[in-house]
């Protein structure tokens, strides 16, 4: 599945569309190097089928290319990086 990238001023986002419809994204508010991560969405013929994982797992690729770190805010980003120390590169740590 490809995604696409979106970014307006401070916000960003990792989009897929069918028909022009949004069915699956991953958003965040840039702040600095940190990505906030702030909503996943993925629409109900999509589910069970990994996508939100996908949409994860781009945004984080994409924070390491850039030198950025991810703050969770989203419930899902939040239990996912709590289930799995895969993303432990690019957490913000906690002081």
């Amino acid at each position: 599945m490809e995604f696409s990238l979106k970014q307006d001023g401070n916000q960003g986002a990792y989009i897929h569309e069918v028909n022009g419809a949004n069915v699956a994204e991953i958003t965040w508010t840039q702040l600095g190097d940190v990505m906030v991560m702030d909503h996943t969405f993925v629409d109900d013929s999509l589910r069970g089928q990994g996508v939100a994982k996908q949409l994860l797992d781009t945004a984080a690729n994409y924070a390491r290319k850039n030198h950025y770190k991810m703050e969770p805010v989203c419930s899902y980003v939040v239990a996912a990086f709590e289930r799995s120390n895969t993303y432990d590169d690019i957490k913000v740590s906690k002081a």
